[in-house]
């Protein structure tokens, strides 16, 4: 790989906007001159990514999201920054420009009164649940009140964690302004942004390798060796000092009760009013309140959720084979109970943390037979994406209800619309409207050149 692709390509995960997109520009002219050759989309997607705006473990911007995905042969995408929409509008711009399918999202965290004394997805937290606004289609939602208020939140807490933390980790004392915000796009700190601040700051109290040890050793109470061990490996030092200090039982931790949390009824509602639609998230089946997902489901669809996500790769990707062969069986028997509800699937990876792969290998034997159900979720999320930027003509739009009389039907018109077109020019054309039926509206789509690298 050239001098000149790798600088490139570190620079589209600049803070500087414009340094990413001319880095991105720069990279297609490489394209058109045959200098950079990039493959024919195959059968892989992730459709559950974190960029910069909240937390990327490996740094990626949106664009450099799209482009490393373009690079890898990815037929799909989608973004899902938790608490944040920021990076939406930039995101789905280069995806339409590399020829990438795509969604975008926020990921958040709801309480369910209903499921209260049940641990759900957020370990340890009875009634918590992670849960997402999928198929947004721009940055600029109708009603950001919310997006607002959780951004305000999760700072506050982030803040928060850093006053309790810094009197236990003292001398190595964090000043929230001036290490931990620098080391995001756009203002949202999280705990992650956190563990980094104090990895460094702990290098420039204790130069000496040992000292450090010593001092970490100490305060994670934890053995020397073992810091020692992982001494230069930031990512698991890093969560080493999360687990020790931020997580349930360390000195950061506060228990969280349902206030802290909105409601999914307000998150759902934030969802369709921008042009999306919510969907549930679903962690490996183990926990009290997922051991109930029959229950558990039908009372998020009935508060409106419309989708299903999962990170298939924690559940079978593991070396203990007693507690694989479990989670396998839940994750095939979660997916069953989502088809029996036309709730469509859809899965990716995360990117939140180091080591996380980029995409999923659905090849395996624990993966190869959920495949078409997870493809067929990528097509809908496209359709969606699609139809919702072009016309409003939505997933969860008035003219999806009123044209298609079963979710079946509906999830069938738009996994075929998501497969058959990418980025057909129905705006400048203006050839889209509500008035016309959907295969009247296929059929335009299909007849228009999409717009591809």
């Amino acid at each position: 790989m050239s001098d000149q692709r790798l600088a490139l390509e570190a620079q589209l995960n600049d803070f500087d906007a414009d340094k990413r997109e001319a880095a991105l520009d720069e990279l297609l002219d490489l394209v058109a001159e045959g200098a950079i050759e990039l493959p024919e989309p195959a059968k892989a997607f992730n459709l559950h990514c974190h960029s910069f705006f909240s937390f990327s473990g490996y740094g990626y911007s949106p664009t450099s999201l799209a482009w490393l995905a373009r690079c890898q042969g990815l037929s799909a995408l989608s973004i899902v920054d938790f608490d944040v929409v920021d990076g939406i509008d930039e995101f789905l711009g280069a995806c339409k420009i590399l020829g990438i399918r795509a969604g975008a999202g926020m990921e958040t965290r709801i309480y369910i009164p209903e499921f209260g004394d049940r641990v759900i997805n957020s370990p340890g937290e009875p009634g918590i649940c992670y849960h997402m606004a999928s198929g947004l289609t721009t940055t600029q939602v109708k009603d950001a009140s919310l997006v607002t208020e959780l951004k305000s939140i999760s700072q506050g807490r982030t803040r928060g964690l850093v006053e309790r933390v810094n009197g236990f980790l003292d001398p190595v004392v964090l000043d929230f302004e001036a290490d931990v915000m620098p080391l995001t796009p756009n203002g949202n700190a999280t705990e992650r942004h956190v563990c980094v601040s104090y990895v460094t700051k702990a290098e420039s109290q204790f130069p000496d390798a040992g000292e450090r040890a010593a001092f970490w050793s100490e305060k994670l109470s934890t053995p020397v060796e073992k810091v020692s061990a992982i001494l230069d490996d930031g990512p698991a030092l890093q969560g080493l000092i999360r687990s020790k200090t931020m997580k349930s039982g360390g000195v950061g931790y506060v228990q969280p009760d349902g206030k802290d949390f909105p409601a999914m009824e307000q998150v759902n509602q934030f969802a369709i009013q921008a042009g999306g639609f919510p969907m549930h998230t679903w962690l490996d089946g183990t926990s009290e309140g997922e051991e109930a997902i029959e229950e558990l489901l039908d009372l998020a669809m009935s508060k409106g959720v419309a989708a299903l996500n999962i990170i298939p790769d924690r559940n079978w990707n593991i070396s203990d084979a007693e507690v694989k062969a479990r989670k396998v069986e839940e994750l095939h028997k979660v997916v069953d109970v989502a088809n029996k509800r036309d709730l469509p699937v859809m899965v990716g990876t995360e990117l939140n943390a180091f080591g996380q792969r980029f995409v999923d290998d659905f090849d395996t034997p624990e993966m190869a037979p959920l495949f078409d159900t997870f493809q067929r979720g990528a097509f809908i999320l496209h359709g969606h994406t699609v139809l919702q930027s072009a016309a409003g003509l939505g997933y969860l739009s008035n003219w999806a209800k009123h044209h298609f009389p079963t979710v079946a039907a509906k999830n069938d018109y738009f996994a075929k619309l998501g497969e058959a077109v990418l980025y057909p020019d129905v705006v400048a054309t203006g050839m889209v409207d509500d008035e016309l039926s959907p295969e009247r509206v296929l059929e335009i789509l299909t007849a228009l050149d999409p717009t591809t690298v």
